[in-house]
């Protein structure tokens, strides 16, 4: 098939285009800087320089594409950790699932593109009692005060996805990444790893958050399948073993050589950052992917992230 991925330069971008054309697809990726296009040319895509916010140039893209399938993998959620730049990512990003993702539509409907698949997380899943969602779950309705823009995005570009009649509109909700190409990944440039290495990564109250993790490569073989046979709804991406921040982020820390993470009150994070990084730590809610298993016959390469940490991290 020929392929238009929205963000081939990313953390899954780039896997992404090296597995697809190794399948024998066709791809074209879009960057928004017009330094990556020979590293895109080298992974055997065709690259184009769009930036996802101008609606005519994205139109203008996807018809001289003429793919079959998009795959929206835009985010803006790169970069130097500090709190300020946090906060500038995270509005671009919610931009790009919102307008972005309305362009991307627009152009795909016009293009008579049969299939478009775009990157959701499985983060801010409904709060309730159940550890683990399926897909049936809904997002949180009442995040906290600072969550509420990205949450929304993310209700957002699933709802427009979703609700494309015209096509296969899929929504992937994913676990958190880790490994190689981002930033938690046992490397020189791994800002997460960094951060839990100078022990500023911190387990927040209790820490009894329930996590879905999915290493890079298991994140893209997904997509693959989705891209190729899935069927529009919502699929979730992450391994076999949901677990609370208190479990995985010690083992994290071992596996990269650092100190435990250290612990803080949950009332002095919310002071400094506020209810978001409190609610994901103490209140997130694990992810299932039996419906992936089921109808893409998909299976990890690594069904738990201990088995990854030990092995996938570079």
């Amino acid at each position: 098939m020929k392929i238009f991925i929205a963000g081939a330069s990313g953390a899954i971008g780039r896997p992404l285009v090296v597995q697809l054309v190794a399948r024998g697809h066709e791809v074209v990726g879009t960057t928004r800087s017009a330094a990556k296009v020979d590293a895109l040319r080298a992974l055997g895509a065709e690259a184009v320089v769009v930036d996802a916010l101008d609606p005519e140039a994205v139109a203008d893209a996807v018809a001289k594409a003429e793919p079959e399938v998009i795959v929206h993998q835009l985010t803006a959620l790169s970069g130097p950790p500090d709190f300020r730049h946090v906060k500038r990512m995270a509005a671009a990003t919610n931009r790009l699932r919102t307008e972005g993702t309305d362009h991307l539509l627009a152009a795909a409907r016009a293009a008579g593109v049969r299939r478009f698949v775009a990157q959701s997380n499985g983060s801010w899943m409904e709060r309730t009692s159940m550890a683990v969602a399926d897909e049936s779950c809904g997002i949180e309705p009442d995040p906290p005060a600072n969550a509420v823009e990205g949450v929304a995005a993310l209700r957002h570009l699933e709802s427009a996805v979703t609700g494309a009649t015209w096509a296969e509109g899929i929504a992937v909700r994913y676990g958190g990444f880790y490994g190689p190409g981002t930033g938690m990944e046992d490397a020189p440039d791994g800002v997460m790893a960094r951060l839990i290495r100078d022990r500023k990564f911190p387990i927040v109250g209790g820490g009894d958050g329930v996590w879905s993790l999915v290493h890079i490569d298991d994140a893209v073989s997904a997509t693959v399948a989705v891209a190729e046979r899935g069927r529009a709804g919502i699929y979730h991406v992450a391994d076999d073993e949901p677990a609370p921040v208190r479990v995985w982020l010690p083992e994290l820390a071992r596996a990269l050589g650092a100190k435990p993470p250290r612990r803080l009150p949950a009332w002095l994070v919310r002071l400094v950052a506020g209810g978001g990084p409190v609610d994901m730590m103490t209140r997130a809610r694990g992810i299932s992917s039996e419906k992936a298993k089921r109808e893409l016959g998909w299976t990890p390469r690594y069904p738990s992230w201990r088995t990854g940490f030990a092995e996938g991290l570079r």
